[in-house]
C-alpha cells in the first residue's frame, strides 16, 4: 500500500516511473481572453501525470503580464501565481491566448518569453498563442500550428514562417498546438517523451480522452460531418471552395473538376444547401474577412485582397449586403 495513491475512497495502483527521469518545470503565461478549455486541457494533463505515477514529474505555475487575475474567452477570471517577469529557472513555458490575440503581444510578454528562451527554456503556445511566439521572434525557423480560424491570417502576416494545419505540432524546442481538447494530445506527447508512454495512456484514461491523437491529425470536423451532407461531388465542390477563398474559382471550372454541368452543380447546392453556389461561396469568402476584421490589425484592403475581392469598393459592398455594415464599421463595433 506504501506505493499507492489514495483519493477518497478510491484507490489506484502507480505507474512506475524510471529513476533517472527529473522534475520538470512548466510555466503558463495567460493573456486576457485566453481559451479556458485549452489551458485547462494541458496544465490538467501535466498534473493527472504527477498523480498517476509514482512520484511527482512535473511542477507548474501560471502568471499574468502583473500579476493579477486574468479573465478567459468565456468571462471567468483566474487567480495566478505572479508577474511574468518574476518567472524564472523554467523547462518550459507556454502561452496561452484566445480571441483578439493581435490587441495582448505586448512589449513585457515579448520581452520576457524572448528572456526565458535564451536562458535554456523551450517555448510552447496553445490556441492562438503562436501569434505571440511569432511578434516575438521566437518562431523563425521552426514549424508551427494555430487554431484553424487564424491560419490564413496568421500565414499573411508572417510569409516566412511555415505553418501547418494540423492538431499540434513539436518542432525540436517548440511546442505549438490548435487549441481546445488538442492540448491534451500535445501535452501527452510531452508526456510520453519525459516520462514514459505508460504514464501518458494512464493519464488519458484518467481524462476519458479514449485515443492519444497524433500531432499529425486534422483539426476540423470531416466536411461530411460538418455540413450533414453525404453528396460526394457537392463535399469535393466545397472542399475546393475552402481552399481557393483567396483567388476564388468560377462555376464552370468547379462543375468540370466534378464531371458536372454547371446546371447540374447548380441543382445539387439548392438541393442540399438551398442556395446557389455562387452565393454559398460568397458567404464563405465573407465569414472570412469578417474574421479577419475582428481578430487582426490588417488593413481592410489587405484583408479583401485576402478573401478575392478585386478592391476595397467591391468588397465593402458585398460586406453591407450580407452583414449590414461596412468592413471600417464592423471594425468599430467592437473598439
Amino acid at each position: 500500500m506504501d506505493n499507492e495513491v489514495t483519493v477518497s475512497n478510491r484507490v489506484i495502483d502507480p505507474v512506475a516511473i524510471d529513476r533517472s527521469v527529473t522534475v520538470r518545470r512548466v510555466g503558463f503565461v495567460l493573456v486576457n481572453k485566453f481559451s479556458l478549455i485549452a489551458y485547462a486541457s494541458a496544465v490538467e494533463a501535466l498534473r493527472h501525470a504527477n498523480y498517476v505515477g509514482d512520484r511527482p514529474v512535473f511542477e507548474f505555475s501560471t502568471y499574468s503580464v502583473d500579476g493579477e487575475p486574468v479573465m478567459a474567452s468565456n468571462g471567468m477570471s483566474l487567480q495566478v501565481g505572479g508577474k511574468f517577469d518574476e518567472a524564472h529557472k523554467l523547462d518550459m513555458i507556454f502561452v496561452c491566448s484566445g480571441i483578439d490575440v493581435h490587441l495582448c503581444a505586448d512589449r513585457n510578454i515579448l520581452s520576457n518569453l524572448r528572456r526565458l528562451s535564451t536562458h535554456g527554456a523551450q517555448v510552447g503556445a496553445v490556441c492562438t498563442g503562436a501569434y505571440i511566439l511569432a511578434k516575438a521572434g521566437l518562431l523563425n525557423g521552426f514549424r508551427c500550428t494555430i487554431h484553424w480560424e487564424n491560419l490564413s491570417s496568421f500565414a499573411e502576416e508572417f510569409p516566412d514562417i511555415e505553418i501547418i494545419a494540423e492538431l499540434y505540432e513539436v518542432d525540436r524546442t517548440r511546442y505549438t498546438c490548435a487549441g481546445g481538447t488538442a492540448a491534451i494530445d500535445m501535452m501527452l506527447h510531452l508526456i510520453t517523451s519525459h516520462a514514459g508512454h505508460k504514464v501518458a495512456a494512464a493519464v488519458a484514461d484518467q481524462l476519458i480522452h479514449h485515443r492519444i491523437r497524433e500531432g499529425s491529425e486534422g483539426q476540423r470536423m470531416a466536411l461530411r460531418a460538418r455540413l450533414g451532407v453525404s453528396h460526394p461531388k457537392l463535399l469535393a465542390v466545397i472542399s475546393e471552395m475552402e481552399e481557393n477563398l483567396e483567388m476564388p474559382l468560377n462555376c464552370g471550372d468547379l462543375a468540370s473538376n466534378v464531371g458536372l454541368s454547371t446546371r447540374q452543380l447548380e441543382r445539387l447546392f439548392r438541393k442540399y444547401m438551398d442556395q446557389a453556389p455562387t452565393r454559398y461561396y460568397l458567404k464563405l469568402r465573407l465569414d472570412r474577412a469578417r474574421y479577419m476584421l475582428l481578430q487582426t490589425s490588417m488593413p481592410i484592403l489587405d484583408v479583401a485582397l485576402a478573401c478575392g475581392f478585386v478592391s476595397a469598393s467591391h468588397f465593402s459592398k458585398c460586406y453591407r449586403e450580407y452583414f449590414k455594415r461596412t468592413p471600417s464599421e464592423e471594425r468599430r463595433v467592437v473598439l
